[in-house]
């Protein structure tokens, strides 16, 4: 398991946009699973939408991103610096499968699908109580 601590060591994303709060399972070279526990604090819950609060998707897809991520930099074998980033290269067959409220904890599944040189291609899945919020794949490029 991997606490936020550490997690911040990997991604350079502070509150707000830190989406992932804990990383539960890695298979260097292979997936992570994380979590995000989705809280009415949320600063993007006033306005989306204050009759109804509903997490975006693509914040949805940005913390399986960042899940993501964590991964790369662990498959490597490396923890970045300063200067590192990691870019959306491309974003594909997204699916939204049910909304994500106040209360939910999102719990975010990647799976490396390759890599080459700095880009990695990821597929990945984001559940609420075991069924479906969200699915992606998504290619990522990391600058050095």
């Amino acid at each position: 398991m991997i606490d936020i601590n550490e997690i911040k060591k990997y991604i350079p994303h502070r509150y707000p946009f830190l989406l992932v709060d804990r990383i539960i399972e890695l298979e260097v070279g292979k997936r992570v699973v994380g979590l995000k526990n989705v809280t009415v604090n949320e600063p993007f819950f006033p306005g989306h939408f204050p009759h109804s609060p509903v997490m975006p998707g693509v914040l949805i897809i940005e913390a399986l991103a960042q899940a993501a991520a964590v991964l790369a930099f662990k498959t490597e074998g490396t923890v970045p610096d300063e200067n590192s980033m990691v870019y959306f290269a491309s974003v594909d067959n997204v699916r939204f499968k049910r909304p994500v409220v106040p209360g939910d904890q999102l719990i975010l599944e990647a799976e490396i699908v390759r890599t080459i040189r700095n880009i990695w291609k990821f597929k990945a899945v984001a559940r609420v109580e075991g069924e479906v919020a969200t699915e992606a794949e998504f290619m990522c490029a990391i600058k050095r």
